[in-house]
């Protein structure tokens, strides 16, 4: 297989990655023939996937433009993927020119990426590190360089809490994340769930299992279990909701069917 030159040697490019093949469903051109592979397998059970992908990126434009108008200018992306067209830092420095943004992800391929996009922007930048290790995202030097703790950051867990399993403590993780917090920041978050899908969980489970199969198993929580995610915060209107009900630009009954699958909401640490 040919290597493209935007894929760091490091990486096998023989195995799938999730961060490629969420890049392959919203159109993006950083994928390779595994991930596409992999995502055709997924879709065959749950067709409405790049509909979910384009809800959740949706969802996070809105909720970054309502930090910026609430007067946030720094944003931590955690799990922030490959970048394609629209990401945090290009909606967040529209709304607010001088707002900062750090990308932290543990995909070597979505961090060079980033490194790339962000080449000349010095008010944005990209740490490689895990959700499930705060500390190290929250000591390091790329972090420290842009983002102040002692004032409110809009931390965004988009589409990543769904990736980690019960056995890697996320709870503990995004709780460690919010003892580090400002009062007045606020938690942006999506997560998958059976709840809301138009298919039988069954049939759903069956691209539950593609992501199984490739070793990143895809974990869906109930609305119970992702609002526990927000102990520590009060909900910002209209709460946890399906991602096309949260302040909707547009009308949601116009959405495709699969935009409704899973939860979004947006907390504030008082």
């Amino acid at each position: 297989m040919e290597r493209p030159a935007w894929a760091p040697r490091s990486i096998d490019i023989s195995v799938p990655s999730v961060s490629r093949i969420y890049d392959y469903y919203l159109g993006g051109s950083h994928n390779f023939e595994v991930d596409r592979e992999a995502a055709r397998r997924a879709m065959e059970f749950m067709p409405g996937l790049p509909k979910i992908m384009q809800a959740n990126r949706a969802f996070m434009r809105r909720a970054v433009r309502f930090a910026a108008a609430e007067g946030i200018t720094q944003f931590l992306d955690i799990g922030s993927g490959i970048p394609t067209f629209g990401n945090v830092h290009e909606v967040a420095q529209a709304a607010a020119p001088d707002a900062r943004v750090v990308y932290v992800d543990h995909d070597p391929v979505a961090v060079a990426h980033s490194e790339a996009v962000l080449a000349g922007n010095d008010r944005a930048d990209v740490v490689a590190a895990d959700l499930c290790k705060p500390r190290e995202i929250l000591a390091s030097p790329r972090l420290e360089r842009l983002i102040d703790l002692n004032r409110p950051v809009a931390l965004l867990l988009v589409a990543i809490l769904h990736f980690v399993e019960d056995a890697d403590d996320p709870y503990g993780a995004v709780a460690e994340l919010r003892g580090a917090l400002a009062p007045g920041s606020l938690l942006i978050l999506t997560h998958a769930s059976y709840e809301g899908i138009p298919l039988p969980a069954e049939r759903a489970e069956g691209a539950v299992d593609v992501y199984r199969n490739i070793r990143n198993p895809l974990i869906m929580r109930s609305r119970d279990d992702i609002a526990r995610f927000f102990e520590g915060y009060d909900m910002v209107e209209p709460g946890l909701v399906p991602m096309p009900h949260w302040r909707p630009e547009s009308a949601p009954e116009d959405e495709d069917p699969y935009a409704f699958s899973g939860f979004a909401g947006v907390g504030r640490t008082a």
